[in-house]
């Protein structure tokens, strides 16, 4: 069940924040600083993405009261970002929501998985979305594209490759044996089952946003 999103006039002041980084506008989606924002409000990027598009079209009478405010004064800004966070209390769920139902869902995709830190459900959607565009023979960490892939996320190429195996495993197609036992298997086959069986478009367009985080 999807939580009732509570939006609070206080969440103005940190997102006006983000908008203002340079370079400054609207932020993509699932970029490092959106990712970290959502989780510290506990509301997902994308409803952050369209509240930062309603900044842009000083869509209604108090948002142009708050750039009137802050828009030009960084310091005022800044101050009133850190008395807020003393406030409310810096990433405390308790403090924001009251009464209210939270599905962290969203959030878990962005939070290493137990037992396979530093890796994320994200970084195994971007490797299910590479899965998807090579061959088995083709999955070795010589590989330009695993390579590649490895390196923007920061990750060992065989590593990329033990999750591609797993993958293998979990395709219908290839009638792989089952993997030796690993914390990974669960997560990909979590991955897997939202993805693995859909629209190919829907993920690589999901991976393409997630991306913009690495």
């Amino acid at each position: 069940m999807a939580r009732k999103i509570k939006w609070e006039d206080e969440f103005w002041l940190p997102l006006i924040q983000l908008y203002l980084r340079k370079p400054v506008g609207v932020k993509p989606m699932y970029s490092k600083n959106m990712v970290k924002l959502a989780l510290e409000l506990h509301i997902p990027p994308h409803t952050l993405y369209e509240k930062m598009f309603l900044l842009r079209q000083l869509a209604t009478p108090r948002i142009e009261r708050l750039w009137e405010t802050y828009g030009n004064n960084k310091q005022k800004l800044t101050k009133g970002v850190k008395l807020w966070r003393k406030m409310r209390g810096f990433n405390s769920s308790s403090d924001f929501y009251d009464g209210v139902e939270i599905n962290e869902s969203w959030e878990r995709d962005f939070k290493p998985v137990e037992g396979i830190e530093p890796i994320t459900p994200v970084m195994l959607i971007l490797i299910l979305d590479q899965y998807f565009r090579l061959t088995p023979v083709t999955m070795t960490p010589e590989t330009p594209e695993i390579t590649q892939l490895a390196r923007r996320m920061k990750l060992p190429a065989q590593k990329v490759v033990e999750v591609m195996e797993i993958y293998q495993w979990c395709d219908p197609y290839l009638n792989r044996p089952e993997p030796e036992p690993s914390p990974l298997i669960a997560a990909c086959e979590d991955v897997w089952k939202r993805f693995g069986n859909g629209s190919a478009e829907k993920l690589a367009a999901t991976a393409s946003l997630m991306a913009e985080m690495f």
